[in-house]
């Protein structure tokens, strides 16, 4: 009798709409991921999550503007493989075959965004993964002059957005996650001037703010900071009850507990489902995401982890984390905003937007990356939290002409609501209620 056939499965439950290419074809992505190309990828420029397979080897890639799970199922006919960009995804299609048994949120894994992830399907054992990076920028190649540095940063930004522009339909509207803050202020101008300039008309475009309860200090700094420019017409408040926001829906939606990251999911969800109510064909929404870990804009004296050493040291250390060779990474969760990005992509995804993120786009990342930090700030913090604000100012004027408001930064999920109180009858201070709340998805 001849031996059973060995069988390896591929369920790829991946939706190729949500991805966004800029320069080449899903085909060129596809071609050079199959073959391992490192530099081949590199060369796609856009907002993607891959996966493709050459006999039992498959091979997977993301950027940060997409997540990509996947599971090795074990069966006795051989291994199944399943990919997503959700645990719960995976978990039903699990549930679908009689693996429900196999499943724990903590087995699924995420792919690093900037590598390849080259696994073989050859059963048990089941060998690790083998990582390999197709992007490295080039550390402090940039001069350390400012208006160079913001026109090379705004530029690059300016002209993802134009190749964005370039594959959507010129009747659909934009809409813009605003806060008045510097990167979404530096992106809606840009949008504003790209749509101008291709003699396209700037009423597509709307400056979406929240307010909850009918207040914020967020909408208050957006209709300032569009007033100064008298683009008032483009902003559109919406405004949500406190009682309809959720830290434990927000749980369910990113499918994480990192407390800042559920934060700004339930605002990210209450502002999206407003507009979803109130625009039932909406469309695009885009996001200044990514604007913060570029400019390593964060209180580093609020993580006992970091220092300004760690932080000015370590290439890409707020978009990935320490990296898929330290200790920390997170096999489950990748790191940095490799992680945490999910807190833009979930809420948009589920409520049927196609989302754009530019500031988290490996061509932008790559000139932030140049800048050289060190030399500018001198391992000063209040330098440090300058700078983007700076950077950003003249990237903008460079690139569009207009003089940009700039204001003290402020969280997201701390700018929508009226104050500190009104914040902390929200969310609750101690991270084990997130994690409790994330076991109950799953439980």
């Amino acid at each position: 009798m001849p031996p059973q056939a060995y069988v390896e499965r591929l369920v790829d439950l991946l939706d190729p709409s949500a991805d966004v290419f800029l320069r080449g074809t899903r085909e060129d992505a596809l071609a050079a991921l199959a073959a391992g190309d490192s530099n081949r990828l590199r060369a796609i420029a856009g907002q993607y999550a891959l996966v493709a397979r050459q006999g039992k080897t498959v091979r997977m890639a993301r950027t940060i503007g997409r997540p990509l799970r996947y599971f090795l199922a074990k069966q006795a006919d051989g291994p199944c493989l399943i990919v997503a960009d959700r645990i719960d995804a995976i978990f039903r299609q699990l549930e679908s075959e009689g693996l429900a048994d196999q499943f724990h949120p903590s087995y699924t894994r995420m792919v690093p965004a900037h590598h390849i992830v080259e696994l073989q399907l050859i059963g048990c054992p089941d060998p690790n993964p083998v990582y390999r990076r197709y992007f490295t920028p080039q550390r402090n190649r940039l001069p350390a002059d400012l208006d160079v540095i913001g026109r090379q940063y705004m530029g690059a930004l300016a002209d993802a957005c134009q190749k964005w522009l370039d594959t959507i339909d010129t009747r659909q509207p934009i809409g813009v996650l605003f806060s008045g803050g510097v990167d979404s202020g530096g992106l809606l101008l840009v949008l504003y001037h790209l749509l101008l300039s291709r003699g396209e008309s700037p009423s597509r475009l709307k400056a979406f703010t929240l307010t909850i309860d009918g207040d914020s200090p967020d909408a208050r700094q957006a209709r300032d900071f569009l007033r100064t420019l008298q683009l008032e017409m483009l902003l559109e408040t919406v405004d949500v009850p406190a009682s309809e926001l959720s830290y434990e829906r927000a749980v369910q939606v990113i499918e994480d507990y990192k407390p800042l990251d559920v934060q700004a999911a339930t605002m990210s969800w209450a502002l999206c489902s407003a507009i979803r109510r109130r625009y039932p064909d909406w469309k695009y929404l885009v996001d200044g995401d990514g604007g913060d870990e570029n400019l390593k804009d964060y209180p580093i004296e609020e993580n006992p982890e970091l220092t300004i050493r760690s932080v000015l040291n370590n290439r890409m250390l707020y978009q990935e984390g320490w990296g898929v060779d330290a200790i920390k990474h997170s096999l489950t969760y990748s790191g940095g905003q490799s992680r945490g990005h999910v807190r833009s992509y979930a809420p948009a995804r589920l409520l049927g937007f196609q989302g754009f993120s530019p500031y988290a786009l490996p061509d932008v990342i790559e000139v932030a990356e140049g800048i050289p930090f060190i030399e500018l700030t001198d391992w000063d913090h209040e330098k440090l939290y300058a700078l983007k604000g700076e950077v950003v100012r003249r990237g903008v004027r460079a690139v569009t002409g207009l003089e940009m408001p700039i204001y003290p930064k402020r969280r997201f999920q701390q700018g929508a609501v009226v104050d500190r109180s009104a914040f902390d009858r929200l969310f609750p201070a101690d991270e084990r209620a997130y994690r409790q709340a994330f076991a109950r998805v799953f439980a």
